[in-house]
């Protein structure tokens, strides 16, 4: 089994053809999904504002570290799919910005 490491990925997309009841849902639930509920988790973080435009998705993935960032970002925009398509929500455009939390360099301050 090769090494796995942890992913952190934007997925960002573009709402699309929302039918009448998503858009009222997704106006109801704004206040719910704006800045300050965005945070990196298994299940998705959605986010996005009363203009109902574009939206992203923060969400944390697990994978082969083999495979990288590029397999990451299919693994996340995959789910995003899936979660908007259960909700009913139209979407296009979908693109990730991935980050290595295993590799990624951390530059303390010094004293």
């Amino acid at each position: 089994m090769s090494e796995q490491h942890t992913y952190r990925v934007i997925v960002r997309g573009t709402f699309d053809g929302l039918s009448e009841e998503s858009r009222e849902r997704l106006l109801a639930e704004a206040d719910a999904h704006g800045m300050s509920a965005m945070e990196f988790t298994e299940e998705g973080s959605l986010a996005y504002d009363r203009t109902l435009k574009h939206f992203s998705y923060r969400m944390v993935v697990v994978s082969d570290a083999a495979e990288g960032d590029e397999m990451a970002g299919a693994i996340a925009e995959d789910r995003v799919e899936t979660a908007l398509g259960k909700l009913g929500h139209g979407f296009k455009g979908l693109r990730s910005t991935v980050t290595d939390m295993d590799t990624m360099k951390i530059n303390y301050k010094r004293r």
